[in-house]
């Protein structure tokens, strides 16, 4: 049984759709990747999958369990099987590193703080951080700052990680650190979605790439198959030019 299943998905924003027709499944442990232009419905996806966007039509399923995003309940439960790191940090500029990373699990989730701290310190230590705890956000770099932000995320102990653009605010000399970051979670087994522009980062990861334009899924396959050999006029004109750059 997939992790997740996609049947169908269509979101609106307004009277327009953004997401038309969605199908994907994804198996536990794998790394899709999703592509294509701006505005194509990639970070839209993501928000759907969140409930930041209620979808108006379509399934969503985890582990077999359709997810009802009208229940109030249930959106609290997704966002504990969920989490998603945004491009803009989002970092409480008044709290320490640790606390960044501790609050929701204590306030939220109500878990001990002596449990949570031990566990967010070893989440800071494996993504780099681990000397910054007593930081604040303004005594960091972007890329230390994603990084905290992606060990916030693991502090909720999700089953999927959603990367929307994490290094589209940085500058290209902190990205690398932050691709590292993925790159060890990639090895540890999470699944993950990820959208980026990174095309080499997502020839590398990817168990999966899906091409999206338009709010709908053009072609999927591994990324030797989409990168290499498109079978789709449309997915060919992007990856010629992408790669031409």
């Amino acid at each position: 049984m997939p992790q997740l299943e996609i049947v169908d998905l269509k979101a609106n924003y307004g009277a327009h759709t953004v997401l038309e027709s969605i199908n994907l499944n994804v198996e536990k442990g794998e790394i899709v990747s999703l592509i294509g232009p701006s505005g194509s419905g990639k970070s839209t996806l993501l928000r759907v999958l969140m409930g930041l966007l209620p979808p108006i039509a379509g399934e969503v399923r985890i582990d077999g369990q359709k997810l009802d995003y009208d229940n109030r309940e249930q959106l609290r439960a997704i966002r504990s099987q969920m989490a998603i790191v945004f491009q803009q940090y989002n970092l409480f500029q008044n709290m320490t590193v640790l606390e960044n990373v501790t609050v929701a699990p204590i306030k939220v989730k109500g878990r001990p703080r002596k449990e949570v701290e031990d566990y967010a310190i070893r989440l800071l230590e494996k993504v780099g951080m681990g000397g910054k705890l007593r930081s604040y956000p303004d005594q960091l770099s972007g890329g230390q700052q994603q990084r905290v932000a992606i060990a916030r995320a693991l502090a909720l102990q999700p089953g999927i990680v959603l990367l929307d653009e994490v290094t589209a605010a940085l500058d290209p000399e902190l990205v690398n650190e932050v691709l590292d970051t993925v790159r060890m979670l990639a090895a540890d087994g999470m699944t993950m979605f990820i959208v980026s522009h990174e095309m080499g980062f997502v020839r590398e990861v990817s168990s999966k790439v899906v091409f999206m334009d338009g709010g709908h899924v053009v072609e999927m396959g591994n990324a030797k198959q989409i990168f290499d050999a498109p079978t789709q006029a449309r997915t060919r004109e992007f990856v010629g030019k992408i790669l031409r750059h």
